[in-house]
């Protein structure tokens, strides 16, 4: 008899995570890798590589970045989705790119600062499961062509257009409630907890000088303090503190 995944007395879901930043892939994996029944058994850094360690694995489900050098994710959605259920994890918030991967296969959509630790792990597990899994951007624009092209529904089910409503109403109140409870944890102050979620989108430090108007110098000093606070010498570490506190 074949083995369940993903569940106490089963095997764990074995998870490829392809992402271009390192830094990100390091704390995604850092995070899975805290759960009894998940697994990260491969990294990659682009399309090709994810393809890869795809054949070579044959994992449960891949989380799959959407703009990588070489071989980007969209491309490579297409020779994933036969190996293993594709949840793109990603900043690509447009809605053609959302309507293309559903389009190519893509079981899931999730936009970094749009979900918390835990609805991550849960959306990995739904995956896991068969359950499509979208956060508020993409949800919003799948729902938006399924009402302005009633008869081409983006989505594969009414089941999974249901579940994707149902995201939406329930992702901002549960991601507010832990950022709030991340801040409290390791008393960060706002600006603190703005550019720590800043980190663990991935961002660059200019890149975060430029979306909270403050200097490089100042968003070294916030990070310093931050590094302080959430005992980590990395941003690798930084994030996977702050991502896994809920489950410490």
């Amino acid at each position: 008899m074949a083995h369940r995944k993903g569940g106490a007395g089963r095997d764990p879901l074995r998870i490829v995570v392809a992402d271009d930043n390192p830094v990100v892939r390091a704390g995604l994996t850092a995070l899975l890798h805290g759960r009894e029944d998940i697994e990260v058994v491969a990294e990659a850094a682009d399309g090709q590589e994810a393809h890869e360690a795809a054949l070579r694995h044959r994992p449960d489900v891949i989380l799959l970045d959407v703009r990588m050098p070489g071989v980007d994710g969209i491309s490579a959605l297409p020779h994933l989705v036969g190996l293993a259920p594709v949840m793109m994890l990603t900043y690509s918030r447009e809605s053609e790119i959302v309507r293309e991967a559903l389009r190519l296969g893509a079981g899931g959509y999730l936009v970094h600062g749009e979900f918390t630790a835990d609805e991550l792990i849960a959306a990995v597990r739904g995956m896991g499961q068969g359950r499509a899994v979208f956060t508020t951007t993409a949800a919003n624009a799948l729902l938006a062509h399924v009402r302005e092209h009633p008869d081409r529904p983006a989505v594969n089910s009414a089941e999974s257009l249901s579940q994707l409503q149902s995201f939406v109403a329930q992702s901002s109140t549960a991601r507010r409630a832990g950022f709030m409870g991340n801040r409290e944890d390791f008393r960060l102050s706002s600006r603190e907890a703005e550019v720590m979620e800043l980190i663990a989108a991935g961002m660059s430090n200019q890149q975060i000088a430029a979306t909270c108007f403050i200097s490089e110098k100042t968003v070294k000093n916030h990070i310093n303090r931050i590094f302080a606070k959430l005992h980590s010498t990395t941003r690798s570490e930084a994030i996977a503190h702050w991502l896994g506190v809920r489950h410490a």
